[in-house]
């Protein structure tokens, strides 16, 4: 049980970090497809400069960069030139594919070696994790972690409880009111996708520095894609995000459980387990739920 416990936080805190940064983006008014593709470039740039440095914290700035870069392309593309969002997301999200791709091969080289760097280390809170079965599972868990979850009350007063909170989520309802008011809705998104983008290369960091300590192709593996379906889920609420973020990493550490069983089953069926949930959840809850007014609509500064 303590197995599974582990594996839902490790599967839960690079959808509930780039969820936090989609909630962001959509609550300025932008749908955020690119979101898979930001995460992808994280994961390797976090990766490489970490093996070819010998830094993790170097590897950590790389994976912030790299997202935020993808991200201010991004931005220029729907915020200044008003091309259609989900087109844009969808090409950066190939571009990160075929980029992170060329990239490793370049890198690396084609020799079917596995490349590795050392692991971020779990940092014990001292009693706690020392509690049975939850204490490891809560309070011995790497610094990325920790901060993947303090981010949710950050993320909830920040948007709820300040006034740059209602001005990104006036940029998100009601964009031309929001400029009457002497508010710049253009810098709002810039602002607000340039913050997405560094949690978004934080998750993607998570994935090669703290779980793989590896980098493959591809390795995201629709991740992304779940952050967005997890945005949906929560409502738009930091906290809604987080239990949805921890349901669909319970859902993605049951796979393991379920092959380890040896049902006979294909295994793919298995792998398919978390992705036939965000289909499910988001038929029942999704249409329940009230997105932003002006999300995902072109808005051009009169």
């Amino acid at each position: 049980m303590q197995a599974f416990f582990t594996s839902t936080i490790a599967m839960a805190t690079p959808i509930l970090l780039a969820a936090l940064g989609e909630l962001l983006v959509e609550q300025s008014g932008v749908l955020n497809i690119g979101i898979e593709g930001a995460m992808l470039n994280g994961a390797f740039f976090a990766f490489a400069a970490t093996y070819f440095s010998g830094s993790r914290t170097l590897g950590l700035v790389a994976a912030i960069g790299a997202a935020a870069t993808m991200n201010a392309l991004l931005a220029a593309l729907v915020v200044n030139l008003a091309v259609n969002q989900v087109v844009a997301g969808t090409a950066l999200d190939i571009l990160a594919a075929g980029l992170t791709g060329v990239l490793y091969r370049w890198s690396f080289g084609i020799t079917g070696k596995t490349f590795t760097v050392n692991p971020i280390q779990p940092i014990g809170l001292g009693p706690l994790a020392r509690v049975p079965v939850l204490g490891p599972v809560l309070f011995n868990q790497n610094a990325i972690v920790y901060g993947a979850f303090m981010l949710v009350p950050l993320t909830g007063f920040l948007l709820r409880r300040t006034r740059y909170g209602l001005s990104i989520r006036a940029a998100g309802e009601r964009p031309e009111a929001a400029e009457a008011l002497g508010l710049n809705v253009y810098r709002l998104r810039w602002e607000a996708l340039l913050l997405a983008g560094g949690l978004t290369g934080l998750a993607g960091a998570y994935l090669t520095l703290a779980y793989t300590n590896t980098f493959v192709e591809g390795i995201s593996a629709g991740r992304g894609f779940v952050a967005l379906s997890v945005v949906i889920v929560g409502r738009w609420n930091a906290y809604g995000i987080a239990a949805a973020s921890l349901l669909f990493g319970a859902a993605m550490a049951l796979q393991f459980v379920l092959q380890a069983a040896n049902s006979g089953l294909p295994y793919q069926l298995f792998l398919a387990l978390p992705y036939a949930l965000t289909v499910i959840v988001l038929a029942t809850f999704g249409g329940q739920a009230k997105a932003p007014s002006a999300l995902g609509q072109t808005y051009v500064r009169a």
